[in-house]
């Protein structure tokens, strides 16, 4: 009688991918660590301005808003099918008091998350769309709001209200699902990550903190 092997044996290895990192600070760093950028939309508008420190026991970035904006921002080439959830860390001292990311004139958010996507066209790659993941201070968590700026832009309110305000809080978004609810299709690549503090409309005063960007596959955890 032959001897049988365990099932286990006769299947293929299963690969895990590892975490792919993508900011991970380090408070005592010279400066913004490359490839990191802040990237300014408007000359006339004050910059939002961008430091690492040590913040209650976590290296990240903050990002202070005075009725600025710019972002931090960073090129990305992630293979969504084989890493497609996005974890990261983030915090606010507070959300902001007269922000409405229904209106122009009051698309502010205390602290979001700017996801670019490309399509090829040929032989030449453009930006096509976006996703934003913003702390709110009005809408519901879960609500999916169009950019007043964009029309190939999507957000999505992840944290509303200060019930959470002057905590670190983990988040974990599968990309590619967010984007086929957003735009109806799937995602095209990756590009671009950015992180903003945006206070420029409405004026106000807003301070927030990042850290601990990564992607991880969907059945591994953060």
């Amino acid at each position: 009688m032959k001897r049988l092997l365990p099932l286990m044996a006769l299947l293929p290895a299963m690969s895990v991918a590892e975490p792919l990192w993508v900011g991970r600070f380090v408070a005592t760093d010279n400066g913004l660590p490359p490839p990191w950028r802040i990237v300014r939309f408007d000359d006339n508008i004050p910059p939002t301005r961008y430091r690492l420190r040590e913040w209650d026991g976590v290296n990240g970035v903050e990002a202070h808003a005075v009725k600025s904006m710019a972002m931090l921002a960073r090129p990305l080439d992630v293979d969504l099918a084989k890493t497609p959830v996005l974890c990261w860390r983030w915090r606010v001292d507070a959300p902001l008091k007269n922000a409405d990311i229904t209106r122009k004139a009051g698309d502010d958010t205390a602290a979001h998350i700017h996801l670019s996507f490309a399509a090829q066209r040929g032989l030449r790659m453009k930006e096509e769309s976006a996703l934003m993941y913003i702390w709110d201070n009005r809408h519901a968590i879960g609500a999916w709001q169009a950019n007043v700026h964009s029309s190939r832009t999507r957000m999505l309110v992840l944290r509303s209200g200060a019930a959470d305000s002057g905590h670190w809080l983990e988040e974990r978004r599968d990309l590619a699902a967010d984007y086929r609810q957003a735009f109806g299709q799937a995602a095209g690549r990756l590009i671009g990550l950015g992180m903003a503090s945006d206070t420029d409309n409405t004026g106000e005063e807003a301070r927030a903190g990042f850290a601990d960007f990564h992607f991880v596959a969907k059945s591994e955890s953060c």
